[in-house]
């Protein structure tokens, strides 16, 4: 796949503090090329998950029905891509040094070692060629260029060696690369997979590791600390193992493409993950699909997508905005959140939060949902719920209930009428569906105004506390009295 797109991001501030326990070696790299106890965690991750693991070459294709928003005859893994360990027996040996880049012309495996500052290792081969970087013990400190650039390549693997501790930081802004902007510690224009057997921590003032294309991750120990996203790439990003802490001022992880609107998508099928986000923990702007792995997601959105859909795994959300929420973002798919099996837990904080918010259909026909919220639910389409057990607040229900027209949420509430009455009721206490229409003064109290309207080719006007508000004699329909009277703290749409 080579899909482009072009990306605006903000640069942010510095991040302080320091790494440790970074640039140390294996004993003996050459020996690290068994890895098949590795191989097994990774097999295991694919249990059940719909994707093949035993086939030879490119192959592990993912089954058609099973990704039925993307391309049927993409594959997500190859033999390669799972393996944790590199094939030595050619493999070319560099050490870093300050100030000198490195740059990698053709197919290959080399290895990297040393500590060093202001280099980068770029990645300029030929459009087939294959080339893995194994980290065996490499710590590298730039100012503002990529620690590894991967600028033309089929694909490129950067592989942590068993034991090794490696370390990638940018400290200032990235310079641009005439009309590229190199914006992430690890940078590649193609393909990217991160694996093996090591440690790899990265800092950064912008993104952590960047794909234009595909991102995959199969294995290792990976730390990102950045101020943009953490994992970003055009089309997929997709896990089948390893371990991943990311703390991020932006999103955790990122996949989306500007110049083909229906990419975007993200698959995890293994591994286990901790975001710390400032916006989205897990964003694919088509689809986040999470087959198995162990997440814990800390951010104002959860899992954000047109399609979400959670098959697997356990997965802990503590959120501020919506827990899981399906969108538009393209406009190829409706959204949808599917729910047909694992272990979701979802937390939400005050205010106007939803656990689950979908602007299509919410379906749930298996595994364990578990909600503390004042809004478990908020969908536009259909709320189905045929299976699984879903609790919330401590009560296990069996249907599903959109509160999207709920008081204090998206509303601000029905407002309060003349004569009394608390908020959401009219002044005899009844409330009108959906809000009603408010209430004209001294007209009856079961939402109804006791007489109809006439509209006229006016809608006639609101004003008070949100979605129902009161009935105004004004005849005319003002923008206070359309969103609402800012005055009682209550915030209403039409």
């Amino acid at each position: 796949m080579n899909r482009k797109k072009t990306t605006a991001l903000l640069l942010a501030a510095l991040l302080a503090g320091s790494l440790t326990a970074c640039g140390t070696s294996t004993a003996d790299t050459a020996a690290q090329t068994d890895g098949s106890a590795a191989q097994e965690t990774i097999d295991a991750a694919f249990s059940g998950s719909g994707f093949g693991s035993g086939e030879t070459g490119d192959t592990a294709a993912v089954a058609a029905e099973t990704l039925a928003y993307t391309e049927t005859d993409s594959d997500l893994f190859t033999d390669r891509d799972l393996a944790q360990t590199a094939d030595l027996t050619d493999a070319v040996t560099l050490s870093v040094t300050d100030g000198q880049d490195i740059t990698i012309a053709e197919a290959g495996v080399y290895v990297l070692s040393g500590t060093a500052e202001n280099v980068t290792v770029f990645v300029d081969a030929g459009d087939e060629d294959k080339v893995q970087l194994v980290l065996d013990g490499l710590t590298l400190t730039n100012t503002d260029a990529p620690c590894i650039y991967g600028k033309n390549a089929d694909k490129v693997f950067v592989t942590t060696a068993q034991g090794s501790e490696n370390c990638l930081t940018v400290t200032g802004t990235f310079a641009a690369d005439g009309e590229t902007s190199p914006d992430g510690v690890i940078f590649s224009k193609d393909d990217l997979v991160l694996n093996g057997l090591g440690t790899l921590t990265i800092s950064s003032t912008d993104n952590g590791v960047v794909s234009k294309d595909d991102l995959k991750l199969t294995g290792g120990s990976l730390v990102i600390d950045c101020a943009a996203d953490g994992l970003e790439a055009n089309n997929t990003i997709a896990a089948a193992g390893g371990a991943v802490t990311i703390t991020t001022d932006k999103d955790g992880m990122n996949a989306g493409n500007d110049d083909e609107e229906d990419a975007g998508e993200v698959y995890l099928l293994g591994g286990t993950f901790t975001i710390t986000a400032g916006s989205d923990a897990i964003h694919g702007d088509a689809l986040v699909q999470i087959d198995d792995g162990a997440l814990t997601l800390t951010a104002p959105e959860g899992i954000e997508g047109t399609v979400v859909r959670v098959n697997g795994g356990t997965i802990a959300i503590t959120a501020s905005d919506d827990g899981v929420n399906a969108s538009w973002k393209v406009t190829s798919l409706t959204p949808a959140v599917e729910i047909t099996g694992g272990d979701l837990t979802i937390n939400m904080g005050q205010g106007d939060t939803d656990a689950i918010d979908s602007n299509g259909d919410l379906t749930i026909t298996g595994g364990t949902v578990t909600i503390t919220a004042n809004s478990p639910f908020d969908y536009d389409g259909t709320g189905t719920l045929s299976g699984g057990t879903v609790t919330v607040n401590g009560q296990e229900i069996t249907e599903l209930t959109s509160q999207r027209m709920g008081g204090g949420r998206m509303g601000g509430g029905m407002g309060q009428m003349p004569g009394g009455g608390q908020d959401g009721q009219f002044s005899g206490g009844q409330m009108a569906p959906r809000g009603g229409m408010g209430q004209r003064p001294g007209a009856s109290t079961d939402g109804d105004t006791g007489a109809t309207p006439a509209f006229d080719g006016e809608a006639p006007a609101f004003s008070g506390g949100g979605m129902g508000g009161r009935w105004s004699d004004s005849g005319e329909l003002t923008e206070e009295d359309l969103w609402g009277s800012f005055d009682t703290g209550e915030i209403g749409y039409f």
